[in-house]
């Protein structure tokens, strides 16, 4: 019986050699991502691997949707709002001039207003995995030049999902000039209906859903719910609106963001979007014609000058009219020199529409990976050019200063201040307790619990002192929400929670952190120590101090007069004396 494996061979073929090239892509401390599409570029070159290209677009497909779903679901409006000053104009700024850049390259080529257009919006916006990659690897993510840098991108995003859902409508070969208008004006109302509909029908729904669903205590149902929305979700818009799928993900991706779920749909639901994403861009090393290269390349150095000196320099200039720092300057201009993602869709929806010709396509894809391999080598040169210009005259002191740039500091003397606080996992009787007896000292607490309903309770008591997390703590994602990073302390209060694996997890994040751990064995103290523990408190170890504490004191026995009796009934049992010692 002949079996259609079509499927199989596209699934593992392509992630073997993505496989294969990631790893040699990090061994060179590249971005996996140059390795992904290299591998792709490579499975066109490999005779008898006959991957099916359809079904390779499909997983793509699925990619960009987890992709735009996970978007979506860190795209906090507080924190845009924190850097609106700088991220809203600058992000403008930067799309506009480097558009208006390359429809002039554009015009140098031969093509028309459409194409420059496409092409200019496809090379304006930067990657968001290589800049929360790039800007975590430093460990800026969390500073001021890291939630500018993410705020920047998130309205880039913004920006280019709107563009997504309007190209086919204006550009799609079956309309005309006549009812550009009108179909436009369509699309429009069609987007703010579906935009609301999301967010406000959504945002009532889709929490109670995930409320039942949690409450089921099965982790793969919880999976499996959050895949669902995602995928639906996306489905729904294209088939119900006419509007991109990656618009309808984007969406549910903000609705569940907003909601007490956002940190274990991230934690558990999406590793399986890093899958789909590998396959994405292997897909797009597949689409890349090197013949087309040979003859275009004069137009992939454009390209590339475009997005490593006029992009980061616009974004330098933006933030040193701000009047911010000059550090901040160039760490975030150098941060948004790439492309990646949304380029290769836009770019890919360009020449679909017939809008831009194949050899924009190949340049653009090109210039990508070049500017992706670089990103994270321009990023570590940027301390010393600063130690550089520190040494020519030119002080920057103000913006190497910790408080300067955001960092949660913890006083060295251990001196409570506004800015100390302990994670607790688990809000059981124990949680609960050293919570009240830290916020009675005016320490905060962030707690990380799996029951949902706790969660909600906690937060309706708005304390200033007291944040809940909904979530795993055994889960990397969730620790990071919770403020690892400069945390005072670490306690797992509930004796149910995976301690070992928990505390292997934290010190890999944050090696100098406090960790106290609560246990019922006393054989499990020395396992918990050795993993990482400081101090281990057991509940065995408690009640049998309780208990003969409770003898000493009843019977008047001094300790010494134990250890003695202890002593001679040892050496009598050693004698083979069976007599009774208590006697």
């Amino acid at each position: 019986m002949t079996h259609n494996i079509d499927v199989i061979i596209t699934l593992i073929g392509g992630l073997s050699i993505a496989l294969v090239f990631g790893l040699i892509s990090k061994y060179l401390k590249l971005s996996p991502i140059v390795g992904y599409i290299f591998a792709g570029i490579l499975v066109n070159f490999i005779p008898n691997l006959h991957i099916d290209y359809d079904t390779a677009a499909q997983f793509a497909e699925i990619g960009v949707i987890l992709l735009m779903f996970s978007v979506g679901l860190n795209s906090h409006i507080k924190d845009l709002i924190a850097v609106k000053n700088v991220a809203i104009p600058g992000a403008i700024s930067q799309i506009v001039i480097t558009t208006i850049t390359s429809m002039f390259l554009a015009h140098f080529f031969g093509w028309d207003y459409k194409a420059g257009l496409v092409f200019g919006i496809s090379i304006s916006v930067a990657s968001t995995v290589v800049l929360m990659r790039v800007l975590s690897d430093n460990r800026v993510l969390h500073t001021k030049i890291g939630h500018t840098a993410v705020g920047w991108l998130v309205v880039e995003d913004l920006f280019t999902i709107l563009v997504l859902v309007l190209l086919p409508a204006i550009f799609s070969p079956d309309i005309s000039n006549a009812n550009i208008l009108p179909i436009f004006g369509v699309t429009i109302l069609k987007l703010i209906f579906l935009t609301v509909f999301t967010l406000i029908v959504g945002g009532k729904l889709i929490p109670y859903f995930l409320t039942f669903i949690s409450k089921t205590g099965s982790r793969d149902l919880f999976t499996l719910s959050i895949l669902t929305l995602a995928i639906g979700i996306a489905f729904g818009s294209a088939h119900f609106f006419d509007a991109s799928m990656a618009l309808g993900a984007f969406l549910a991706g903000i609705v569940v963001g907003q909601s007490d779920f956002s940190s274990r749909a991230a934690s558990e639901a999406l590793p399986i979007k890093d899958i789909f994403a590998v396959l994405f861009f292997v897909s797009v090393g597949m689409l890349l014609d090197i013949n087309e290269l040979k003859n275009s390349w004069q137009l992939m150095f454009l390209t590339l000058f475009i997005i490593l000196i006029i992009k980061p320099l616009i974004a330098f200039l933006v933030v040193l009219l701000l009047k911010k720092p000059l550090k901040q300057a160039i760490s975030i201009g150098i941060a948004l020199a790439q492309t990646g993602e949304f380029s290769f869709i836009l770019a890919s929806m360009g020449t679909s529409l017939n809008i831009l010709p194949q050899e924009a396509y190949s340049a653009i894809i090109a210039s990508s990976i070049i500017s992706i391999t670089l990103n994270p080598i321009l990023y570590k040169a940027i301390n010393p050019f600063v130690k550089f210009l520190n040494k020519k005259g030119i002080n920057i002191n103000s913006v190497q200063n910790n408080n300067e740039e955001g960092v949660l500091k913890i006083n060295i003397n251990n001196e409570i201040n506004e800015q100390d606080y302990v994670i607790i996992v688990g809000y059981g009787p124990v949680g609960q307790a050293v919570t009240k007896i830290l916020n009675d000292k005016g320490i905060s607490v962030n707690i990380i619990e799996l029951n949902i309903d706790t969660v909600k309770k906690i937060k309706d008591k708005n304390s200033n002192c007291l944040n809940a997390l909904y979530g795993d703590a055994m889960q990397r994602e969730v620790l990071i929400k919770a403020g690892i990073n400069n945390a005072l302390a670490f306690i797992i209060s509930s004796t149910l929670a995976s301690s070992k694996e928990i505390i292997e997890i934290v010190k890999s994040i944050n090696p100098n952190v406090q960790i106290l751990v609560n246990t019922s064995y006393i054989n499990d103290i020395e396992a918990l120590k050795a993993k990482g523990a400081n101090i281990v408190f057991s509940g065995e170890l408690a009640v049998s101090q309780i208990l003969s504490n409770y003898i000493f004191n009843e019977f008047g026995l001094l300790c010494n007069e134990i250890e003695c009796g202890c002593n001679k009934q040892n050496n009598q049992n050693e004698e083979g004396n069976n007599k009774d010692i208590l006697q």
